[in-house]
C-alpha cells in the first residue's frame, strides 16, 4: 500500500497498486504548474488511488489533461490525461515514502531548462518514453 497526500495533509490518499512508469519530467507544463525544474511521477491505475481525506481541487490544464492539487495549500498531486486513460500520474514526492517509486528515466528532455545537468544515469528521452520501462 502505498500513501501519501498534500503539505498540510489535507488531502490524504492510498494506493493498493504497483508503480510504474516512474520518471522525471522536464515539459514546460509540469514545470510551469509545480514551478520547479522538473517532476518526478509515477502511474498506476485510475481505480487503484482513493482519497482518504480531503478532495482535491481539479483543473483542466490542457485539451485533454487534467491535474489535481490540495485546496489549501497548493501541492500538485495527480495528472490525468484522455491520451493514456488506463493510468492517473502520481506525483513522487507527495508520497509519504518516496523512494518506494524511484524515478527510472526522464522524459521531455528535449525542454529541459538549460542550467540542469542530467548525471544520475538514467535513460534520458527528447519527449515520452519509447519502450516501457
Amino acid at each position: 500500500m502505498l500513501r501519501g497526500g498534500c503539505f498540510c495533509r489535507a488531502v490524504r490518499y492510498e494506493i493498493d497498486a504497483e508503480p510504474t512508469k516512474q520518471t522525471i519530467c522536464h515539459c514546460t507544463m509540469c514545470r510551469h504548474v509545480a514551478g520547479a525544474p522538473s517532476v518526478a511521477w509515477f502511474s498506476v491505475p485510475p481505480g487503484s488511488i482513493r482519497f482518504v481525506a480531503g478532495e482535491p481541487q481539479r483543473f483542466k490544464s490542457s485539451e485533454h489533461a487534467t491535474r489535481s492539487f490540495c485546496p489549501d495549500c497548493g501541492t500538485t498531486l495527480t495528472y490525468q490525461s484522455t491520451r493514456t486513460a488506463a493510468d492517473v500520474d502520481v506525483t513522487t514526492c507527495s508520497l509519504d515514502e518516496p523512494d518506494q517509486a524511484a524515478p527510472r528515466d526522464h522524459t521531455f528532455v528535449r525542454s529541459k531548462l538549460s542550467w540542469v545537468t542530467i548525471t544520475d544515469g538514467l535513460p534520458a528521452y527528447p519527449t515520452t518514453r519509447t519502450t516501457e520501462p
